[in-house]
Order: C-alpha cells, then sequence, then structure tokens
C-alpha cells in the first residue's frame, strides 16, 4: 500500500512538479497539502497568490489544503511556532512524513530536516537535485501551464512578472538566473496541467511593487473551453 503523507505546498511549479513525480510513482498518498498564508493580506505568503485561488487549485488536486496562517512580516519564531503546531497535528493524525518541492539548496533542505524532527516527522524531497533545466522543460513539455506571480527584480525585469511560465519565458532568462527560481528569482502559481483534473482559469490583475518585489496580482477568470484545454490565453 501507498504510503500516507502531507506536503507542503506552494502551489508554484516545483510544488507542483514534485507531486506530480509522486503520483506517478504511486508510493505516496498525499493526503494533506499546507501553505502559508499571511493572514491581513489573505494571500499565500511570499508568492501573493489570492488565498481563494489557493483553495481551488487544492480542490482541483482534490486533497486537503491546510492553511498556516501567519501576520505580515512575521518573525521566525512566530513562523516557526506556526508551522510545528501543523507538523504536530500531522503527526498525531499518523502521518510521518512530509514532502518538498526544494531542489538544491542544501542549507534549506537541512532547516526543513531539523524543523520536522522536531516533530517526529521526516522530510521527503521528490525532485532533489535534478537538472532544473530539465525540470523547466519537463514541466512545459508534460502541459502544465503557470504564471508568474513573483519577480525579485534585483536579477529580473518587472515585465517578468505576470508572463505565462513557458519556453519564451525560460529563453528570456539572464544568465545566472535558475530555469526554476530555485535561488528565489522568480514564483509562479500553477493553473493547469496533469495534477489538475480540472483547470483554474485565472486572468492578470494590477502588477505592483512591495517589500522589493514585483507581485502580479491573479483573479478567478470563468472556465471557457479554452481553459478546458489548457491554452495559455486562460491566463491572458
Amino acid at each position: 500500500m501507498s504510503e500516507r503523507i502531507a506536503m507542503c505546498f506552494s502551489g508554484g511549479k516545483d510544488s507542483a512538479l514534485a507531486l506530480h513525480a509522486m503520483q506517478r510513482s504511486g508510493a505516496y498518498r498525499v493526503e494533506t497539502l499546507i501553505t502559508t498564508v499571511t493572514d491581513a493580506y489573505d494571500r499565500v505568503s511570499m508568492h501573493g497568490v489570492r488565498r481563494a485561488l489557493a483553495r481551488d487549485q487544492a480542490a482541483s488536486i482534490g486533497v486537503a489544503l491546510v492553511e498556516v496562517v501567519v501576520p505580515p512580516q512575521s518573525s521566525n519564531e512566530i513562523y516557526e511556532r506556526a508551522m510545528g503546531e501543523a507538523f504536530d497535528r500531522l503527526h498525531d493524525d499518523g502521518i510521518r512524513r512530509v514532502a518538498f518541492g526544494d531542489i538544491f539548496l542544501e542549507d534549506l533542505r537541512e532547516y526543513r530536516e531539523r524543523q520536522l524532527a522536531a516533530s517526529g516527522l521526516e522530510c521527503l524531497f521528490p525532485i532533489w537535485q535534478q537538472p532544473t533545466a530539465v525540470l523547466a522543460q519537463s514541466f512545459i513539455r508534460d502541459g502544465f501551464k503557470a504564471v508568474a506571480v513573483c519577480i525579485n527584480p534585483a536579477v529580473l525585469d518587472a515585465s517578468f512578472a505576470g508572463r505565462a511560465f513557458d519556453a519564451a519565458f525560460v529563453a528570456d532568462l539572464p544568465e545566472g538566473v535558475d530555469p526554476c527560481g530555485e535561488n528565489g528569482e522568480f514564483h509562479t502559481f500553477v493553473w493547469a496541467g496533469p495534477i489538475l483534473p480540472r483547470p483554474v482559469p485565472v486572468t492578470r490583475g494590477e502588477v505592483v511593487e512591495r517589500g522589493g518585489f514585483v507581485f502580479c496580482d491573479l483573479l478567478a477568470a470563468a472556465v471557457t473551453p479554452a481553459a478546458s484545454g489548457g491554452s495559455n490565453s486562460a491566463a491572458g
């Protein structure tokens, strides 16, 4: 039988790739998705995606969503306490491992392993050390659709905010920028693809700079034949 696990899920491409890898392996059954939400903004922390879209995404995936709520400019202490409480509840429910979409940041992996060990849990990294250029290509080839929702303007032009994550996006990345944004260069929202039986079509809203990052607001869009077919126009 497959192992019951939970997953820290941002709603972006790396999380989607990791979840897809586990679904294909058949060794794991993801029963819970965990995401961090900033309460005052009602948005997914760091990515800036509206909470309602995160909920629609989880509903399409068909997995329960646990929202760990933190205040704006949350300290590490507050964040770790809130996450620790969520991890403790998972352990009490019989879960023993939590998956992440991290790829190659060793310090982040070690941090997660220490954090989960405090709750008696182990980490799982389904796409660890896979070449990010290959991962980006497979994401696009396998039919995933995503939009860049958060850009670090120190390394990327603000015009990347709101663009579809496609072959042109990857080709236009400046030298030194990771194709999967693993160093925090950009974050995405996945609205269609193999893990989503029902697309979550979105339309681009306002682009704003806040806290040193550029965000593209995404709004829910009506489901259209184009959206059902996975056209990029659904994210337009």
